[in-house]
């Protein structure tokens, strides 16, 4: 009995070990589904270079773990260039409830609510309430994160909304040792889609790799409008972030 119990527990500490791993990948467009355990917090550092209009955004986002299945998210854009005025975009502030989990042998996969506001920054600037859903299914060397969120805008504010689905797959360690936490190297191939009130959903394809550590991931990758006809915007974006997690 004493050896059945054992095995039992030391299947259950392997399959944490492989969770807690496989769940600092996440999605290059996308902060939303990546999970924080209670008292956690994750920053990330975005950089994003569009070629064609040869601007600069850093975008920050930052997650804080109320428990494993309430999570704080932020996210504030910057226009490092070009120069001029509001260069300070709003600030998206998103309540995140896992409704659903279900975790087994190398793998887990969870549903969660989105709720919150877009908080200008500018007193010329109108709010806009968002809300959402973001699912995740991981197995093995796969992870699929499935997000969507739709912005209703207040007063003069227009409605936006936008999805991403994303794959990553663990390039290396083929295997994960028996013990310990090896360091990977995932591919993450994104389809993305962004839209305004006024304008034509625009949808984008996304490629990168992350390199993931126990405590901070590197990630870098280039996004592509797919949009057809002679007067879409066919801009590409070079990514470039760091994310840390404490």
């Amino acid at each position: 009995m004493m050896q059945k119990i054992k095995h039992r527990y030391l299947a259950a500490l392997f399959v944490c070990l492989g969770l807690t791993q496989a769940l600092q990948a996440a999605g290059l467009r996308s902060f939303i589904a990546l999970p924080v355990d209670k008292g956690g917090t994750v920053v990330r550092f975005q950089l994003e270079h569009a070629r064609d209009s040869d601007a600069d955004k850093l975008l920050t986002s930052a997650a804080y773990g109320f428990s494993a299945k309430k999570t704080l998210l932020l996210g504030m854009p910057y226009r490092l260039s070009p120069a001029g005025k509001n260069r300070q975009g709003d600030v998206s502030v998103l309540f995140r409830q896992i409704i659903s989990q279900n975790d087994f042998l190398n793998g887990t996969g969870r549903l969660g609510l989105l709720g919150g506001a877009i908080i200008p920054t500018d007193k010329d600037r109108d709010a806009a309430i968002q809300a959402g859903a973001v699912y995740t299914q991981y197995k093995g060397r796969h992870e699929v994160d499935v997000d969507a969120l739709y912005q209703s805008g207040t007063a003069s504010r227009a409605d936006a909304a936008r999805y991403d689905v994303s794959w990553q797959y663990r390039l290396l360690p083929a295997e994960r040792p028996d013990w310990g936490i090896a360091k990977e190297l995932n591919s993450v191939l994104e389809i993305n889609g962004r839209w305004k009130q006024g304008d034509k959903l625009i949808h984008q394809a996304t490629a990168g790799l992350q390199w993931i550590d126990q405590k901070w991931v590197l990630e870098a990758g280039v996004t592509q409008d797919l949009n057809e006809g002679k007067s879409a915007n066919k801009e590409l974006r070079y990514l470039l972030s760091a994310r840390f997690h404490f």
